[in-house]
């Protein structure tokens, strides 16, 4: 396959003694048919020539923001020309910057402007790889989207054995491939993600919601819109910035949630129901502020919301249905008896008391049950990369119909 022919890929080399593996990155990726753009940060140079990355890219070396060219706003040109642009080897240092959202030098600047997938190849002594703020940015950056490869155990430029070397030049490359083959897995298709939390108002200060932060259905809805799907988001109230490249609608309350999932459901290819909706609303919201001087004790009467889920199961036809469970004990159980119930194709059930896997962290450890009653459980990951194996699923899915026609 030619998933790289034709692909133009920014390639950030910093201060590693790993860079001397850079130009056969290189010469791989060209072989596939891809231009390469080499970036080097000031330190790189110190570690391999530009002029060797030049002659095996046949392209000029990028070393700063200014080049005496006016017209030329370098960061921005590479920026957009981009299809991927990755990082190897990466070290402390700039995935520190990154996850800082700091800019101040041609490589970061371009990172920060570009809207193409960034792949980042660590390489630095193991102590530095296992320090905690380290650590603390790699998980950063995986959950806005970044994607890391490697690093691999092996010997160190320090002669210790340790984890910290970068991986190998042609197992980089073949996970570029792999990004770029899954580009397509969507194309054409269209799917609805809900994510996030409803409120529902007991007066206009105060309401009924849970703890979910919407990391889940945002990661999800980055995950599809990079395989080339049509993404329309709703979404709760969360503090997260939607994905670049999808329809973002915000709802407040489950019924508003509702509307706009019947509005657009038939649109679309399937549903992905990740969305902690609340099970239940005051029967009356309080007019004004409800003042605690007039008032000893409060009685809330409640009435349940409708179970969209269920609603869109009784009428989806040939759509794909994903929901989700969060529960606190008997997983698996309820797990089954909402994906008969709700006519599911997939559910993702997950132990919210487990640490790790609840809300409002950027990691999740879950089962996934399908509707020929197989069950996979998955280690504690990133949410990121729980989205990529949904994500994996669909696709299977998919597959499966098309091959049955």
């Amino acid at each position: 396959m030619d998933e790289l022919k034709n692909k133009n890929i920014i390639l950030g080399v910093t201060g590693s003694i790993a860079a001397y593996k850079a130009p056969e990155i290189i010469r791989l990726l060209v072989r596939e048919g891809a231009y390469v753009y080499p970036v080097m940060t000031r330190s790189a140079t110190y570690f391999i020539h530009p002029l060797t990355l030049q002659s095996v890219s046949r392209e000029k070396v990028t070393l700063s923001l200014f080049n005496g060219d006016e017209r030329d706003i370098r960061h921005i040109s590479l920026s957009a020309l981009a299809d991927i642009l990755l990082i190897a080897p990466a070290t402390a240092n700039i995935i520190g910057k990154i996850a800082a959202g700091i800019a101040d030098d041609i490589l970061t600047t371009t990172v920060v402007a570009t809207r193409a997938p960034v792949v980042i190849a660590p390489a630095m002594n193991e102590r530095m790889y296992e320090n905690p703020v380290v650590q603390q940015n790699i998980a950063r950056l995986k959950s806005t989207g970044y994607r890391f490869i490697g690093p691999e155990e092996g010997r160190l430029a320090c002669q210790d054995k340790g984890k910290g070397r970068m991986s190998e030049p042609a197992t980089i490359v073949g996970f570029l491939k792999k990004i770029f083959s899954k580009m397509e897995d969507f194309k054409g298709k269209s799917f609805i993600v809900t994510a996030g939390p409803t409120r529902e108002p007991i007066d206009v200060v105060r309401f009924i919601s849970n703890y979910s932060s919407g990391k889940m259905g945002f990661a999800i809805a980055r995950e599809m819109r990079d395989r080339g799907a049509k993404v329309i988001l709703i979404s709760g109230p969360t503090f997260i910035k939607p994905p670049e490249g999808v329809d973002f609608f915000v709802v407040e309350t489950a019924r508003q949630m509702e509307e706009k999932v019947k509005e657009y459901f038939d649109r679309v290819d399937g549903l992905i129901m990740t969305a902690a909706v609340c099970d239940f609303r005051p029967v009356q919201s309080f007019k004004g502020k409800m003042k605690k001087e007039s008032k000893e004790r409060v009685v809330l009467e409640l009435v349940r919301n409708p179970d969209i889920l269920e609603e869109i199961g009784r009428v989806k036809g040939e759509k794909i249905l994903i929901g989700f469970c969060a529960e606190a004990e008997n997983i698996l159980q309820e797990a089954r008896q909402k994906l008969k119930k709700k006519n599911l194709d997939l559910i993702v059930a997950n132990d919210v008391t487990e640490k790790g896997a609840g809300f409002e962290v950027d990691t999740n450890k879950v089962f996934l049950l399908n509707s020929k009653g197989e069950v996979k459980s998955l280690p504690l990951m990133s949410k990121r990369k729980v989205a990529e194996v949904i994500c994996d699923h669909i696709k299977q899915i998919l597959e499966e119909r098309q091959a049955n026609k």
